[in-house]
């Protein structure tokens, strides 16, 4: 068992120095304007939702109105982002990216995609389709809990 467990912890590691390697450079580029992992997302997600609510935002991140508010309010000053009430219900506000956060996003999303490009061109389809499996399988409640479509 104790065999067993090392091997778990060591999947857990790889996880770990995965993403850490993933969202490095995308991490250094936002640090040089004073914004986080947290700015990232919020980004990334509005730029794929088109226009979410601030509630749709928050069901996706999984995260509390208070884990939202500073991030989304240091994106607004900085322009990046803007929050404006829906044409249909007054009452609630949408986010939408201005032309510089969706130039922001693109850029850091384009270094991501680029990585994700180059490691799945030296592994091959089957070992990429065996790590889109495992993440699916991590990923599956997160998912359904944020409202998103299994892919």
């Amino acid at each position: 068992m104790k065999g067993h467990a090392s091997a778990l912890d060591a999947a857990i590691e790889l996880m770990y120095f995965a993403y850490r390697g993933f969202v490095g450079e995308a991490d250094r580029l936002l640090a040089g304007r004073g914004l986080a992992r947290a700015h990232h997302r919020i980004l990334f997600f509005v730029a794929r939702l088109g226009c979410p609510t601030v509630g749709e935002l928050l069901r996706t991140l999984a995260v509390s109105k208070q884990a939202l508010a500073a991030p989304l309010r240091d994106l607004a000053r900085q322009n990046l982002v803007v929050l404006q009430a829906d044409v249909d219900d007054g009452r609630r506000r949408r986010i939408g990216l201005t032309p510089a956060g969706r130039a922001l996003e693109r850029r850091l999303t384009r270094m991501q995609r680029a990585e994700f490009s180059r490691v799945f061109a030296e592994s091959g389809r089957r070992q990429e389709a065996a790590w889109r499996s495992v993440m699916l399988q991590l990923a599956r409640d997160e998912l359904e809990r944020s409202g998103r479509e299994l892919p």
